[in-house]
């Protein structure tokens, strides 16, 4: 019997398998795929190393940093350029995203660049928030609930449908504020009104930026992991895949029929069924990269990248990070060329329950793997819809003929109807702790925590 089985080899087994058996413990780690790292890891477009998924972390905790100093790699954290993102709203409209926000909720309603958004009258709807009793909208169900009866429609299909609908992929109507933003509603009873939480929020913030990077691309995170667990003695069985997860063991199956059952001590697991990746039901993300030679974006026309409002007229991304604005290192790297990140809402089933939504190839053909990096002709379907997004976007033409490279993944979100793990499995990974390297590596390690000190 070994003393721990780790199922999955995302960023989540990783980071629990090396803490593991850095304090001493057995670790076998199965991976049924053919490569550790989950979504966090490299594909090369143009001859360009970029990140495949994740191309930073959030900072509302200090738990990727932490992790990146002690894989030897805090030297090479780095803050994004501070000119931030912009935002398109339902009418096409785009401006800088205001300054003393918080996921897109006004902490000055009448400031210049709040009212540039949502105009006087909008401004003048959310200035009330100011003489609304506290307990109004303090118990409201919903992030998007809570605005509307705070501060009106305008603040919340201007401003929080577009920032943090784009954060969490969600309609503000269907996020918990307790989850989104911890805090808010006892702020709100505090301080007497929502724009004044909101600032209270920001003043008690870690100075900075609320996300960083790691030069070279947050994959670097991975290759140290996996050379560590080499260094302390993880053992790594790439193919296998588990076919039963139990408290005290794991059943595996190799492509060639071979069944071994292995017992353990303790079971981490990522899901329940790790052969479940792609149910009807669940929705993700499409991730097409564009490497242009395009000398117009060199200003940065719409800074570090958009946000856009679901139902923006003409433009199917649901939001564009222009990399090279907002990472210095990757601007020195990419010598003039520009790097473009689009994302699209898709659907497996290619039901487009929701404007915008796409099927994950984009062109009614099924994908060949969660995850696998797929070039893209810039003329074809993808590639004009990206082009064409990204001139929307960009205000600057991004014609096909300045396309020196292309490529499209796509991956789902944690399927919840897979989830149940068996009693006594300890879960890890995005079905347990959600979407966010922060929180994965956060609760990954204070699992591996637990039971080193049982």
């Amino acid at each position: 019997m070994t003393d721990v089985v780790v199922v999955g080899g995302g960023v989540a087994g990783l980071v629990a398998a090396r803490d593991l058996a850095k304090g001493g413990a057995h670790v076998v780690l199965v991976e049924a795929g053919a490569r550790l790292g989950g979504m966090i890891r490299r594909h090369t477009v143009a001859g360009l190393d970029l990140d495949l998924g994740a191309e930073s972390f959030a900072t509302r905790t200090d738990a990727v940093e932490r992790l990146a100093i002690e894989l030897g790699l805090g030297n090479d954290v780095v803050s994004p350029d501070p000119r931030g993102a912009w935002l398109m709203t339902r009418d096409g409209r785009t401006a800088p995203i205001p300054q003393t926000g918080f996921l897109g909720i006004p902490g000055s309603p009448m400031a210049a660049d709040v009212l540039a958004v949502i105009g006087q009258g909008g401004g003048l709807r959310a200035q009330m928030d100011s003489l609304l009793p506290s307990p109004i909208g303090a118990r409201a169900q919903s992030l998007g609930a809570l605005v509307r009866k705070r501060m009106g429609e305008r603040v919340l299909d201007d401003l929080v449908v577009p920032v943090a609908g784009g954060v969490y992929s969600t309609h503000p109507d269907q996020l918990d504020p307790d989850r989104v933003a911890p805090g808010l509603r006892a702020a709100l009873q505090r301080e007497g009104s929502l724009a004044r939480a909101v600032l209270a929020l920001r003043s008690r913030a870690t100075a900075g930026s609320a996300v960083q990077g790691i030069r070279g691309g947050i994959a670097r995170l991975v290759d140290e992991l996996v050379a560590d667990m080499t260094t302390y003695g993880v053992e790594v069985r790439l193919g296998p895949r588990a076919t039963a997860i139990e408290r005290f063991a794991v059943e595996t199956v190799t492509a060639d029929g071979t069944r071994e059952r292995l017992p353990a001590q303790h079971v981490l697991a990522s899901t329940a069924d790790p052969a479940r990746t792609a149910a009807p039901d669940r929705t993700g993300i499409e991730l097409v990269t564009l490497v242009v030679d395009q000398p117009e974006l060199d200003a940065g026309p719409r800074g570090t990248g958009m946000l856009v409002h679901p139902d923006a007229d003409g433009v199917r991304a649901k939001a564009l990070t222009h990399a090279t604005v907002k990472w210095p290192w990757l601007a020195e790297a990419a010598q003039g060329r520009h790097v473009l990140r689009l994302s699209y809402a898709t659907r497996p089933d290619g039901d487009d329950a929701s404007r915008g939504a796409t099927r994950p190839d984009g062109d009614g053909t099924e994908p060949t793997e969660t995850g696998t990096s797929l070039p893209v002709d810039p003329d074809d379907a993808v590639g004009t819809r990206a082009t064409r997004d990204a001139t929307a976007l960009l205000g600057v033409p991004v014609t096909a003929d300045r396309v020196l490279g292309a490529a499209r993944v796509h991956w789902y979100g944690p399927d919840l109807t897979a989830a149940g793990l068996a009693e006594g499995v300890i879960g890890i990974g995005e079905t347990s702790s959600g979407r966010g390297l922060a929180g994965i590596v956060a609760a990954a390690r204070t699992s591996a925590a637990r039971i080193l000190g049982s």
